[in-house]
């Protein structure tokens, strides 16, 4: 065998959608092959000019929920034959994943980004959401099971996957946050570009429903900052009503390209995330790498990546009282907290992301 595993990378999300699943799975492709490895990636077609080493295949539109796809469970020809599988998802190109793995007598890993359940009431009528939830975690259950190793990026998705009554042993890898790229920038062209100024409160990613967007619209109200969105979904059009009719002054700035958001972190004065469904929040560290503080919801993995009086402030799920509140205290502290932000850089870098990663594979085999 080569220094490097020969892997072979299935995910249902990748590139141009936008998600921390996606970018993760990007990146660890960049990084492994910057070193000398070869990671393959098998992802559903979409308008992307793939690189060499990148196979999409056939899928659809996902009706219910924007920016997805459904994928034929295929694995073309062409990619490598693996020394590990690595499946980034529970759904088609994963279960292609999963056949690929046996087919080749290689280890699996899964890698879980996302817990599928928790997103069902926002695609489903309410009469079906409990049905659809427990197909889901039983799903869920019979595909992480398959695996040799399910990886998860925060020790809450591990016990998530414990909670479901997964028997494949898991642990806890996190993504990592490339930074080289994501770094303290002069944000100043930022500002005037979009017409930006005085204190800023903000938030870029998904306009998903599950996130809890409105929450942060809410909290706003009677802050003396602008709030500033990036990002697009199908929560966007509620949101701009919510801040219309509260009379806050938001600006929506839609998608950004990924060149700037070093300079979008570096212009909030601090990043807000209410998501109470994260299994990392990559985004708030890549808020911290910049050396923006971060308040985010005290649930699900922002209970670990937001350590309160260090890097920001936790406040509780849905109290938007609570939230404003943690906001002011962070834009008090901004000094002192971007500085322990600043210091733990290397902490969470992709690099030791990747290394962790290297040494997964190595012991699956042997």
């Amino acid at each position: 065998m080569a220094d490097h595993p020969r892997v072979a990378a299935f995910t249902d999300t990748y590139l141009p959608t936008v998600n921390g699943a996606t970018y993760t799975v990007r990146t660890w492709r960049e990084r492994w092959q910057a070193r000398g490895g070869r990671m393959d990636v098998v992802y559903p077609d979409a308008d992307y000019d793939p690189d060499p080493g990148e196979h999409p295949v056939a899928s659809v539109d996902f009706p219910f929920y924007e920016g997805y796809r459904l994928a034929a469970p295929h694995t073309p020809r062409g990619v490598v034959t693996p020394d590990v599988v690595h499946a980034h998802s529970p759904f088609a190109v994963g279960v292609a994943g999963y056949r690929y793995a046996r087919r080749h007598d290689a280890p699996l890993v899964v890698s879980y980004h996302t817990p599928t359940s928790e997103y069902v009431e926002y695609v489903a009528p309410d009469a079906l959401t409990p049905s659809l939830e427990r197909v889901s975690a039983a799903w869920e259950r019979w595909f992480l099971d398959r695996a040799d190793l399910v990886l998860a990026p925060s020790e809450r998705a591990c016990d998530r996957v414990r909670d479901l009554g997964v028997s494949t042993p898991a642990d806890s890898l996190p993504n990592g946050v490339d930074v080289d790229f994501f770094a303290p920038t002069d944000a100043s062209d930022f500002r005037e570009r979009y017409g930006l100024s005085g204190t800023l409160v903000g938030y870029t990613g998904r306009h998903g429903y599950e996130k809890r967007l409105s929450d942060l619209v809410d909290a706003a109200a009677d802050l003396d900052a602008t709030l500033v969105l990036g990002g697009d979904g199908p929560a966007r059009d509620d949101l701009e009503a919510r801040a219309r009719r509260r009379g806050i002054d938001a600006r929506f700035l839609g998608f950004l390209p990924r060149e700037e958001l070093p300079a979008f972190y570096s212009a909030l004065d601090v990043f807000a995330f209410p998501s109470p469904v994260e299994t990392q929040g990559l985004v708030a560290l890549e808020a911290n790498a910049c050396g923006t503080p971060v308040v985010g919801a005290d649930a699900g993995a922002l209970i670990e990546t937001v350590d309160d009086g260090e890097t920001g402030y936790h406040y509780p799920v849905g109290d938007a009282a609570a939230f404003r509140d943690a906001i002011r205290r962070a834009l008090d502290e901004r000094d002192a907290l971007a500085e322990t932000c600043l210091d733990r850089r290397e902490e969470v870098s992709v690099s030791r992301a990747v290394d962790r990663l290297a040494a997964v594979y190595d012991r699956l085999l042997g």
